[in-house]
Order: C-alpha cells, then sequence, then structure tokens
C-alpha cells in the first residue's frame, strides 16, 4: 500500500505509501559489491533500482505502518500484566504453527540449499557490474555504498579521490540502511534518513558538511524531507501508519522548528517535494481518488503555504513549476473537450499510444511521482499561472490516448520524455519544445518494466534508463536529444538471455472484458503441457504487479518452467478504469478474470492443472485465497507472501489505522450491509469450507503491522482443518491430503528483508514448489 516514482508510492505512499518521484532520484539502496550484505525495495508499484531487490521480495502493499517507539521507564515494581483469552488463543496458535514448522521443515532443507547456491550464482552473475546510484550536486558526486555516503568530485569518481562523509555504523545505526538523501542547495548540510529492517519507521540524520562532518539533528518518525533553502528544512512525520504533519526546523543562528501544515481527513496521507527548478515546495496530501497540494515560495521559506486547488472528489493532480507557471498533471477533464493541435515526428512512426498535444510545450522537469504511476486513466498535462491556479484557469497542453498508460514523465528544457504503455508493449514519446513534434519509439518486445537512472539535470542532452523484465537483468539505454534517437548501452560481463521467449495473450473474463497475461518460457521446451506453470496475481489498489527482474524467475525459466503473469482487474494495468473495475463492489471481476487466465493458459497447452501453481503477496492474497476457495481443482499449489486473507474482520475494526482509509478500496461494511455480504462472499477465511484444497505455503512475518499475524494464523488452521475433514470424509484409495504450511519469520517486515532472510525465503518457497510440482 504505498508521491515517489513509482505509483501514486505507498509508505513510500498512501495505498501504495508513497516518497516522491523526485525523491526516488535521490534514493540509495544499499548494495556491495563484494557482498550483497542488504538490498531493499524503495521504490513500490511497480519497479525497483535495479540489482538491489531481494529474491522474492513483495511490494510494499497492503500499506505503510509505522511503529511508535516509546521511552521505557525503568520500575523496580513487578509489572502485572494481564493476558486476554485472545492474546492467549494467538500465543497457542503461534506456538502450534511454530512446532508444525520445526517438523516439517526437514524435508525441504536440502533442496533449499541448493536452490540458494544457484540465485547466489544468478545474482553473481548479473549484478556485479553494477553500480551504486549517485547524485550530482553542481561539481560534487555524492553515493552510497554498504551503508557510508561519500563524496567526490565528478571528474574524480572513479580516480579513487573519495571521501567519506557518513557512516550509519559509526553512528550506531547497525542494522539500518540508507533510504534517502537530500543535500542542501550550497552543500553545507546533508540530510539522510535511515530505516530498519524490522521497522516501518525512518529516522533523519542531518550533518554539517565540512573537513569534519558532524551531526547536527536527529529526527525521529520522518517519512519525506526537503531542503527549502540552504538552511531551512521541511520534514513530514510518520504516525500510527499516517503521515498528516509538516513541520519546518532551521539551522540558522536561532535554531527552531515549528509545525506548518496538518491534515485533518484520516484518509489523505501527506507527502512533499521540490518543484525541479527548486522555486516551489510542494506540499501533497492524497487519498486513493482525490489530492490537494499547497505551495511553500523557496524565496520566502517562512510564509504560510498557500492552496493550488481545494481538494475536488475524484480529482488527481501533481505540480511541477516553470516561468511563473504550474504544470499540472491531472486526471481532470476530458480530452474530447478540447480542440488539440498536433504535429507529429516525420522521423519515426507515431505509435498506438499516440497522443496529443497543445502548444505552448512546457519545459523543465514534471515529476511524475510514484503516487501516480499506474493509477490514472487518462492524463492530462495542463497549465494555469501561479497567481490564479485554480482549475478554473487550467488550459489543456497535452493529454494521453484512452487504453494508454503513462508510466512515467521526465521533463527537459527542451524536451519531454514519456513512458507510455499500449496493449503490454511499452513505447518511448519524445515532445520537442523547440520543433514542436512528437516521436515515438517502440522499446523492446521483451520488455516489461523500466527504471529511470538517476537524476537528470533538466538542461543535459542525455537520458539514460533501464529496461527489465521477470528474466531480463536490467539493460542500460539513453535517448539523445542531439541526434534523437535511442542507443543500447553496452555492459561488459552481464550475459544476454537468449533462450527466454515473451508471449502476450487475451483472456476473456466472465463478462467478456479482454485480461492481459504475459508469459515467459524457454525456448527450448518442449511439450509445454507437461511443463510446471507459476501464476502471478496481484489486482488490487490499481498497483500493477511487479515485472522486474528477479533472479529466482530466471533460474525457474532455465530449468524450463513457465511463467504466467495475469494483469486482473483491480490493479493499475490498463489505468485507472481497469481499477475500479475490480475493487469495492466489483472486486470478484478480479477473481473471474484469474480464472479465466488460467482456464486459457491450460487450453493453449501451458502446462495443466496438476503441475499448476499460484503466487500472491500482500493484498494479491485475496484473489488467490478466493480461486482457492471457488475452483481448487484448476491449481496444484500456492504460495502466499505476507498475504490479506481476512479482508471482513479487518474491515470491521475502524480502530486499525488503515481501515478508514481503505475503505474506498475495500467498502464500508460497517455502514452498508449489502458491502458486509459482498465482501463476505469472496473473504478467503470465510469461504474456506471441507473440499480438496491444493497445497499451500505461507510466508509470514511476526513484525507484520499490516498484515497482522493472528488473522493469517487462524486462516491457515481453518484451511487445514477443512482439508482434513475433507480427506476423512471422502475416505477414497490414495486420497490425496494437501500440505498446509505456515513459515513464521522472526525477523524482516512486510517490506523489508535482509539479503540473507529473502534468499532463505525464496529458497524455501521453491522447494516447496518443485516438491509439489515436479514430484507429481
Amino acid at each position: 500500500m504505498c508521491w515517489t516514482a513509482k505509483s501514486f508510492i505507498r509508505g513510500l505512499s498512501y495505498s501504495v505509501k508513497y516518497c516522491s518521484k523526485d525523491n526516488r532520484l535521490q534514493k540509495i539502496c544499499l548494495y556491495s559489491k563484494l557482498k550483497p550484505k542488504k538490498c531493499h525495495i524503495l521504490d513500490w508499484s511497480g519497479s525497483t533500482h535495479n540489482s538491489t531487490v531481494p529474491p522474492g521480495s513483495i511490494l510494499p502493499w497492503r500499506f505503510f505502518s509505522c511503529k511508535q517507539e516509546g521511552t521505557e521507564i525503568p520500575c523496580k515494581r513487578k509489572k502485572i500484566v494481564s493476558i486476554t483469552t485472545p492474546e492467549l488463543l494467538y500465543k497457542d496458535l503461534l506456538k502450534s504453527e511454530q512446532k508444525n514448522w520445526n517438523e516439517i521443515s526437514g524435508r525441504y532443507k536440502a533442496m533449499a540449499e541448493r536452490i540458494k547456491k544457484k540465485i547466489e550464482e544468478l545474482h553473481k552473475r548479473y549484478t556485479l557490474s553494477s553500480e551504486s546510484p549517485r547524485i550530482k550536486v553542481g561539481e560534487s558526486v555524492y553515493f552510497e555504498e554498504n551503508g557510508c555516503i561519500f563524496l567526490s568530485k565528478a571528474d574524480d569518481v572513479d580516480e579513487g579521490n573519495i571521501r567519506i562523509l557518513f557512516s550509519a555504523e559509526d553512528l550506531g545505526f547497525d542494522d539500518a540502511f540508507v533510504q534517502r538523501i537530500r543535500i542542501s542547495p550550497d552543500q553545507r548540510y546533508m540530510a539522510t534518513s535511515l530505516k530498519s529492517e524490522n521497522s516501518e519507521e525512518a529516522t533523519c540524520v542531518v550533518m554539517k558538511l565540512g573537513d569534519f562532518p558532524v551531526v547536527e539533528k536527529v529526527i525521529p518518525n520522518v517519512f519525506s524531507f526537503e531542503w527549502v533553502t540552504n538552511d531551512v528544512l521541511y520534514y513530514t512525520s510518520q504516525k500510527n501508519l499516517k503521515c498528516q504533519d509538516v513541520f519546518m526546523t532551521t539551522f540558522t543562528k536561532q535554531k527552531h522548528t515549528k509545525l506548518v501544515y496538518t491534515e485533518q481527513d484520516a484518509r489523505f496521507f501527506v507527502d512533499i517535494y521540490c518543484t525541479k527548478d527548486r522555486r516551489f515546495l510542494t506540499i501533497n496530501s492524497n487519498s486513493k481518488t482525490t489530492s490537494e497540494v499547497w505551495l511553500v515560495d523557496c524565496r520566502r521559506p517562512f510564509k504560510s503555504p498557500v492552496l493550488v486547488q481545494a481538494r475536488t472528489k475524484g480529482v488527481i493532480y501533481h505540480i511541477e513549476h516553470r516561468n511563473d507557471e504550474l504544470y499540472i498533471l491531472t486526471t481532470y477533464g476530458e480530452p474530447a473537450e478540447y480542440k488539440i493541435r498536433l504535429n507529429r515526428s516525420k522521423k519515426k512512426n507515431f505509435c498506438p499510444a499516440c497522443c496529443v498535444c497543445a502548444e505552448p510545450l512546457l519545459a523543465p522537469k514534471l515529476t511524475f511521482s510514484k503516487l501516480w504511476k499506474g493509477r490514472l486513466e487518462r492524463h492530462q498535462l495542463m497549465k494555469a499561472p501561479v497567481s490564479s491556479s485554480g482549475m478554473e484557469n487550467w488550459q489543456l497542453v497535452y493529454a494521453v490516448e484512452e487504453k494508454t498508460k503513462l508510466i512515467d514523465l521526465e521533463m527537459f528544457s527542451d524536451h519531454c520524455i514519456l513512458f507510455l504503455q499500449n496493449a503490454g508493449h511499452l513505447y518511448l514519446n519524445v515532445i520537442s519544445f523547440v520543433s514542436h513534434s512528437v516521436q515515438s519509439i517502440k522499446l523492446p518486445a521483451w520488455a516489461c518494466a523500466f527504471e529511470l537512472e538517476s537524476h537528470p539535470e533538466h538542461t543535459t542532452s542525455t537520458c539514460y534508463f533501464q529496461l527489465t523484465s521477470p528474466v531480463h537483468p536490467p539493460k542500460r539505454f539513453a535517448y539523445s536529444f542531439k541526434e534523437n534517437n535511442l542507443i543500447e548501452q553496452a555492459v561488459q560481463e552481464v550475459p544476454i538471455i537468449t533462450n527466454c521467449h515473451t508471449t502476450r495473450l487475451l483472456a476473456k473474463s466472465k463478462d467478456e472484458t479482454l485480461v492481459p497475461i504475459t508469459v515467459f518460457h524457454n525456448t527450448n521446451s518442449k511439450e509445454l503441457h507437461r511443463k510446471p506453470l507459476l501464476v502471478h496475481v496481484y489486482g488490487a489498489y490499481g498497483i500493477d504487479l511487479n515485472m522486474s527482474f528477479k533472479e529466482e524467475k530466471l533460474l525457474l525459466i532455465e530449468e524450463g518452467w513457465i511463467l504466467a503473469y495475469c494483469h486482473v482487474r483491480g490493479g493499475g494495468e490498463l489505468g485507472h478504469s481497469w481499477h475500479k473495475d475490480g475493487c469495492q463492489h466489483n472486486k470478484l471481476k478480479g477473481l473471474h478474470d484469474l480464472k479465466a487466465c488460467i482456464m486459457l493458459l491450460h487450453e493453449l497447452g501451458f502446462s495443466q492443472p496438476k503441475y499448476t501453481a499460484l503466487a500472491a503477496a500482500s493484498a494479491g492474497g485475496v484473489l488467490a485465497g478466493a480461486l482457492c476457495n471457488s475452483n481448487p481443482e484448476v491449481i496444484r499449489a500456492m504460495v502466499l507472501q505476507a498475504p490479506f486473507v481476512d479482508v471482513l474482520n479487518t474491515m470491521m475494526k475502524t480502530h486499525l489505522p488503515l481501515t478508514i482509509e481503505e475503505q474506498e478500496e475495500w467498502g464500508n461494511p460497517l455502514a452498508d450491509k449489502k458491502c458486509m455480504k459482498y465482501i463476505k462472499s469472496y473473504c478467503p477465511y470465510h469461504n474456506i469450507k471441507p473440499q480438496c484444497y491444493p497445497s499451500v505455503f505461507i510466508t509470514a512475518y511476526e513484525n507484520d503491522q499490516r498484515i497482522p499475524l493472528t488473522g493469517v494464523l487462524r486462516y491457515v488452521q481453518k484451511l487445514r482443518k477443512a482439508a482434513l475433514d475433507h480427506a476423512g470424509r471422502t475416505k477414497k484409495k490414495g486420497n490425496w491430503i494437501p500440505n498446509i504450511i505456515l513459515d513464521i519469520q522472526a525477523n524482516g517486515s512486510h517490506c523489508d528483508s535482509s539479503w540473507e532472510d529473502s534468499l532463505n525465503e525464496v529458497a524455501r518457497q521453491l522447494a516447496f514448489l518443485k516438491k509439489e510440482l515436479e514430484d507429481v
């Protein structure tokens, strides 16, 4: 569930919880070329920084949470703790499942060790040549490596003339990783956020740079932060999964901190970022369907924020600035309402994902934050004067065609680059502000995801990015504005994947809606109907399936497996309407889509039920668990990671911090009896019944604050009992009893696990699947 660059992001934003894209460009992922000690997901929705995602890591959805840190006061008296019946039941269930795992884990140990070694070999093969993201500020370059932040002159990065500015370990943050870095305009200060693997909250450390860097301030529970001037820092605080307060702190002679903005609506999450020209700081308050932006003038940081446009239900917008005009990326307005003039480039054919543009075109960087990625139906790029920013003054500049998804947008001084998706294919559309032309380039057919490589300055002549897929390691490309062409960058020592075929299909759902499927299989495989098939699904919050590279996916392809990604309704693959058509009272459509996808795969000869497994994580567990109840015969096994399987009970508990904001996704069963009945009709926990279930392997986390372990424990117990009851009633000769396994991890959390922990989890999951499918 996570304004950053890859979705409108969940904790990094809101339902997705977020961090702005702008921010993404300065975010740092831990990675050591010698030892992949820690790898973390920093950008959930969609794409991740290449080579830093742990195998099998899950998307940071179902939303960010925040542990509350308190100071414990020593007391000589013994504390009297009353344990309630639910707490005792929870402890009993936990002990029972831990005992069960200890008894059966041995059967997977040897195979898991072999799988670990293979994944480690692939990791070394495909990530050895990668380097940490670099942040260029003037003539200086900042970069992070293994928990340390280094500084070098731009021309000396590869010549050993490097200074160390910061070490997380030396400051006492032994188990923390660097999440984000912000450098003040004059480079006198550096703000860094640190986050541990077992906590959802980050700590911001502000350092005064110089010959001997020193710590100036430590701010706990911080989500996003930006330097407004050389010595004024704005930041948001996070509490109980919510981010609703914006503070300003100064590093002048008279230091002080004050509250600048507070969001009163519990459905909204607040994030901040600076426009690329650093003219304004934007305070972005967003729910899943509505947004509102306030501006802080960076030249007058102590003045009160000014409202751009009051929140209007169903209207989402995002702000950039150029030449005293605001440029607004929004869902407001219909392209048909405007008469638009378009000059298409003569050099390239215009793609099916065609756009329309009106003059004047814009200029500098428009940050398309994570909070936006994959969540909008039709994007309009509009503009308005700073002095008259209300919606009535918005003028259309650029619009995207229907059924085409705008994945990301990057602004430069003379050009604008848009990454688009149409019918499963990625396109690069380049708008020239000089010639007022648009040229389109179809990207390689195997590409499923992209990642902008670094924070490009708006005056640059080249835009660098990487393309990837679940089975294709990130490959570097560059678009040259001078030469008007796409350049594939050669990377030494990284083998090219040539033995994998990519197929895109359309399955007809129950209501005849066509649902996209992306399929990967080994080109050398014969008799595909006898090969194991692993199906992936998510279908919630308007978030796309994660299509970035994972070593374990490539391993399965090399061993002859088939991988299928079902882009069902509820997700964001076909825009905002695709999401709306699969949430609240439409959630069953996602289930029908999933069933149709699996049936089509089998009909076309991609495996068969006894060799088919289903994989899902977090909110994807709703559709996976529902299919397991309604059509268990179409799969043999299921692997779930931190699954959301008890929708009804969760949405009935309004005291939980996320329940109110998630009503826009699932509905409000307390206020609407029809909604309660509808949720109950598909909720995985409430629809378990005695029948022949597939085998199930679930990974859950004791520290998971978004998917409480209690609900998972109850689900496993009920599912196991139903499967045993069915077996006892039928008593047929050779009756098959499924394995229902719960692997509870004491370390790690919903979003973050160390490289070692993630590797072990994936190895156990694959060992389970191999035994269930390959031994049939």
